[in-house]
């Protein structure tokens, strides 16, 4: 196969991610309850603040953070207390100090890819957050550059093109997002693969989308290597 350029996703796609979110939010939904709401009605909520909240200040674990405050202090009033905004704070401390947890065949995955394609990782997010987890996880080598982005959009995929100098008949994302890593890729021009991941932010499901390029399904990761 020619030399291609395969721009990757990090978050649940080289490591875990959303199941240390989905844990905490069990663990802070159960610290509400006391409120009396039901747990799908503060789930709600803490989404809709969310959503607002990265409008806002964009995505990484401080502005999670501040949704999970902002959500308490909204249901609780002036029954809101310190000890308990203490311990939501401390949640989030420890949802932060989580190191990466690589998953299964995602190093000598791209061991192989880097022999034969240029790798760049390509994530949304906190710059200094991502920067971090990408050090952290110990991949860092294996990719020709990293590039974080405020929101990963058809325009945020042209701009990648233009600075890598991707031709995109050779370019691929690769990811676990439809709405994040593959239709706005395939919306660029570029080709995909969409691999899922059982924890899936939910804010990030959607239905997959056509583009010009081409588009594989893989149910692993270490599937990369029968096709690249």
């Amino acid at each position: 196969m020619a030399r291609c350029t395969l721009l990757i996703d990090a978050d649940d796609t080289l490591w875990e991610n959303n199941v240390f979110f989905e844990q905490t939010i069990e663990e802070y939904i159960a610290m509400l309850d006391p409120l009396g709401y039901p747990r799908d009605y503060v789930r709600r909520i803490l989404n809709d603040t969310e959503r607002r909240n990265i409008r806002q200040h964009g995505y990484g674990i401080r502005s999670f953070g501040r949704s999970l405050e902002e959500t308490y202090l909204k249901l609780a009033g002036n029954m809101a207390r310190r000890k308990t905004l203490a311990a939501i704070e401390e949640v989030t401390k420890k949802l932060e100090a989580i190191p990466p947890k690589i998953l299964d065949g995602v190093p000598e995955t791209l061991a192989y890819l880097a022999a034969r394609h240029r790798l760049i990782l390509f994530t949304k997010g906190e710059p200094v957050e991502q920067a971090t987890k990408a050090e952290r996880s110990g991949l860092r080598a294996f990719f020709e550059a990293v590039e974080i982005v405020v929101e990963k959009n058809k325009a945020a995929y042209l701009r990648a093109v233009k600075r890598f100098r991707i031709v995109k008949a050779r370019g691929w994302m690769i990811g676990n997002s439809p709405r994040s890593d593959i239709n706005p890729a395939l919306e660029a021009g570029l080709n995909a693969v969409f691999i899922p991941h059982p924890a899936t932010w939910e804010m990030e499901h959607a239905e997959l989308q056509s583009g010009s390029g081409k588009l594989l399904l893989l149910s692993a990761f270490r599937d990369l290597r029968n096709h690249f």
